[in-house]
């Protein structure tokens, strides 16, 4: 029997945002959570949320982790931390899709190398003009 046919754990009615957060592993631990919560990362239906706020079936959780904000919908409550698979079915994910990285080609120096000279300004203003910013 694989994971994602295994039944979801019995859960209550409705649960901590911080209970929950750590315990679909969006955060490393519970106190993590309630620091998020704290700081005012962490929105439940677009209000912001302290640690104790409940959040039920259909709520809509909005967390900035480490400079990425994740938007998931609570598909079920859980209090007790469960596998990765099992707890990655208790919500869908909504984050938009992360811009992809720049496509020019970035320009790096040797470290110590100290300041472009008048010759490598050129080259490198030559290579910028060959390679526009994306629009």
């Amino acid at each position: 029997m694989s994971d994602s046919s295994a039944p979801l754990p019995s859960g209550p009615d409705s649960t901590r945002v911080d209970r929950w957060l750590w315990a679909v592993r969006l955060t490393k631990t519970r106190a993590d959570a309630a620091q998020a919560c704290r700081g005012g990362h962490v929105r439940v239906n677009d209000r912001p949320a302290k640690p104790a706020m409940v959040i039920r079936v259909g709520d809509q959780v909005r967390v900035r982790l480490h400079g990425i904000t994740r938007i998931v919908d609570v598909s079920h409550v859980i209090v007790k931390r469960v596998g990765a698979p099992v707890a990655a079915r208790c919500y869908v994910d909504r984050t938009p899709a992360q811009p992809s990285q720049a496509s020019t080609p970035v320009i790096r120096r040797d470290r110590g190398a100290g300041r472009p000279t008048k010759r490598d300004r050129r080259q490198l203003d030559r290579l910028r003009t060959d390679f526009p910013p994306p629009a």
